[in-house]
């Protein structure tokens, strides 16, 4: 492969199941010759791209170390002008809190040919996997899907405004990244949320291990703390989990 045919495509890996993925990114990663991984990707995934493909862990996840961004845009930058066929993928999809929009705009400036192909959020998939939908005619006219960490130095969602937008709207609220500030998203929430407004929390969606636990937005953070959920976790809060949480709610009475 000579310089002038190099590209980039970022590549959504979806939430884990690699049965989840899109007929799009396994072709992509088929057709990779270096391979830019990030932390959440499944073995099970990489696993599809060629054995003579050069894959490279750059792993990125909230609140552990990671490999600076700047290095990851000098890989892509650097690979693709030597001629490589790169594949960046990311857990997810790239465009929903996966830094896709920083590294196109990146790529695009510095002359590289750039293509993303979507994947399953983990919002959407988390939601799924306990039976439950996003939106509903009669419990939810949209989503609001928000990231429970702030850069560094920046500033944090205003989760009063988005609770008062989700009870007068009848919104989902969908928070990824927001484990370790459970209680304090939960308190400021509760400024426009009822306390009994049904919450789920879903850990390793869609993957043998996923863990889940279905709370009210009162009682969230004590929740988390009791069932030792960890990340990656995703918090759903929203009317949409009224008939799954009656449902857990029936061997508890059963057993009374």
């Amino acid at each position: 492969m000579n310089a002038s045919q190099g590209k980039v495509t970022l590549v959504g890996a979806g939430p884990g199941d690699p049965e989840l993925l899109t007929v799009k990114a396994v072709k992509a990663l088929q057709a990779a010759t270096v391979v830019l991984v990030d932390d959440l990707v499944s073995p099970e995934v990489v696993a599809l791209a060629p054995p003579t493909a050069r894959v490279v862990q750059v792993g990125k996840r909230g609140g552990c170390r990671s490999t600076p961004q700047a290095f990851i845009h000098r890989l892509m930058v650097m690979a693709a002008r030597e001629g490589e066929n790169v594949v960046r993928l990311k857990g997810g999809d790239p465009f929903v809190f996966g830094r896709g929009g920083e590294e196109l705009e990146h790529l695009r400036s510095a002359g590289v040919q750039v293509e993303v192909v979507n994947g399953i959020t983990a919002g959407l998939a988390a939601a799924t996997s306990l039976g439950v939908p996003l939106t509903h005619r009669d419990h939810a006219h949209g989503v609001l899907f928000v990231t429970g960490h702030a850069q560094h130095g920046g500033e944090a969602p205003d989760w009063r405004a988005l609770a008062r937008l989700a009870h007068q709207a009848r919104l989902t609220v969908v928070v990824y990244m927001g484990l370790s500030g459970a209680r304090r998203i939960q308190e400021q929430l509760l400024a426009g949320l009822p306390a009994d407004t049904p919450v789920a929390v879903v850990q390793h969606a869609t993957l043998p291990q996923q863990r889940h636990a279905v709370a009210t937005l009162g009682t969230l953070a004590d929740t988390v703390q009791a069932q030792g959920l960890g990340s990656p976790a995703v918090i759903v809060v929203g009317d949409v989990l009224r008939g799954l949480a009656a449902v857990q709610a029936e061997p508890a009475r059963a057993r009374a």
